[in-house]
């Protein structure tokens, strides 16, 4: 599970058992003539979380409305959160009855609500587009060799970098752990600082690192990241800790573009949602890079996020659900473009349409295209958030402790494998 923010603009949130219930639902169908006439014969409910972009619920509206006015028969009742934090909660206890959406979306997609059998497979509405996704996606949503959802947007985070400040320092673009490092203490001033991970000098560094260095947070049933790669890449945050090269407890965190657009540091981990921002703060005056490489026969990664559309198995028309997804998410290219950067910066998770869309074809936005299709991480399905605290808890004894990073990271790991156990039953 997710323990960071993973998309558009970090409005998101999606923590899973947030305290509450509350969600508003439209009185009424939307979904244009089908619903609005009374002539729709099925009419699906579809849930969203509330989007911090304007006019992403006209959108949603929009497309339901497009689909019945293609499909009289079928009205699509959007429902769209009156708070992003009580989404979830209301999600959990709805798909625990009968009375559930028909279709909804998730942030972090999770194991567990395929062990209750609460999704239905999409395998069979994929058909020759599924070699289209990213790879990324295709393995996030599978279990057990079925598919169970269907990538909405793709939210690449990367590294930021000022072009003129390295080259002024004459310094290429980190490929390497150490290459950050070294460039990271090397661009530190007193007005400025080399680098910046998150206020709290951590943010997705434990996994960069570890991903980086070729380990893994879970294989099958085992938790794994305190393994040798492990302990020897969470150690390296400690030497960027001591070389005081982080900017830390700046006035927005990382998933904002402030630190780099306000000068305050001369690389930024970001996502691609604030492209647009730091473009019109710093003009062309920056590029993008996957997070390096921890050192030679290690791998660039890029942490991927965004929002998955899923089906509920117990829904009274499943068929006419599964056709609505395939129709938006996996048929309608031109739709699938419009909600991914007419709203606010993403990617389209196929590839072709990514190809298609003029917003992301020069520039950084395309190298982070380029970066989210060949060095794309997610978390595993069956990674939570008390596995996150455990990790996190574990890194920051290492950096400020001074603690022996195998010792920290196996004792995490022993909490962290209890709770997975716990969920695999």
């Amino acid at each position: 599970m997710n323990t960071h923010p993973s998309r558009r603009g970090f409005l998101g949130m999606s923590m899973l058992f947030v305290a509450g219930t509350a969600v508003a639902c439209s009185t009424d169908p939307q979904g244009g003539s089908g619903s609005a006439g009374g002539k729709a014969k099925v009419t699906l409910t579809q849930w969203y979380h509330q989007y911090g972009e304007a006019g992403t619920q006209d959108a949603a509206k929009r497309y339901a409305a497009e689909y019945t006015k293609e499909n009289p028969d079928i009205a699509v009742q959007v429902v769209w959160a009156a708070d992003t934090s009580q989404y979830e909660a209301k999600l959990n206890a709805a798909m625990l009855g009968d009375e559930g959406p028909d279709i909804f979306e998730i942030g972090d997609f999770r194991y567990d609500m395929v062990k209750k059998g609460q999704l239905a497979p999409l395998d069979d509405i994929y058909g020759d587009a599924k070699s289209d996704f990213n790879p990324a996606d295709i393995e996030y949503v599978t279990v057990d060799g079925k598919l169970y959802g269907v990538k909405m947007i793709d939210d690449v985070m990367t590294l930021y970098y000022r072009k003129s400040v390295l080259e002024k320092a004459g310094i290429e673009p980190p490929q390497t752990f150490d290459a950050l490092a070294t460039a990271a203490k090397s661009l530190t001033t007193k007005d400025m600082k080399g680098l910046f991970v998150g206020n709290d000098g951590l943010g997705d560094a434990p996994y960069l690192l570890l991903w980086s260095n070729g380990g893994e947070l879970i294989e099958g049933d085992k938790v794994t990241y305190a393994s040798a790669a492990g302990a020897e890449a969470i150690g390296g945050l400690r030497r960027l800790h001591q070389d005081k090269s982080l900017l830390l407890g700046f006035t927005t965190d990382w998933y904002d573009p402030g630190a780099i657009s306000q000068n305050a540091a001369a690389m930024q981990w970001c996502g691609l949602w604030a492209l647009p921002g730091i473009e019109k703060a710093l003009g062309d005056d920056f590029g993008v890079v996957p997070w390096p490489a921890f050192k030679a026969g290690g791998r660039p990664v890029a942490r991927l996020g965004g929002w998955t559309e899923l089906v509920n198995a117990k829904s009274k028309q499943l068929d006419e659900a599964k056709k609505f997804v395939q129709w938006l998410w996996i048929k309608k290219a031109a739709l699938q473009t419009d909600w991914a950067v007419k709203y606010g910066f993403h990617v389209p998770p196929r590839r072709s349409v990514a190809a298609d869309t003029e917003a992301l074809a020069s520039g950084p936005a395309k190298d982070a295209v380029t970066i989210s299709q060949q060095y794309s991480k997610t978390f595993p399905i069956t990674w939570s958030q008390s596995m996150g605290v455990d990790l996190v808890a574990a890194t920051t004894k290492v950096v400020r402790e001074n603690a022996d990073p195998a010792k920290a990271l196996g004792d995490a790991a022993d909490k962290s494998q209890a709770a997975l156990n716990k969920s695999l039953g």
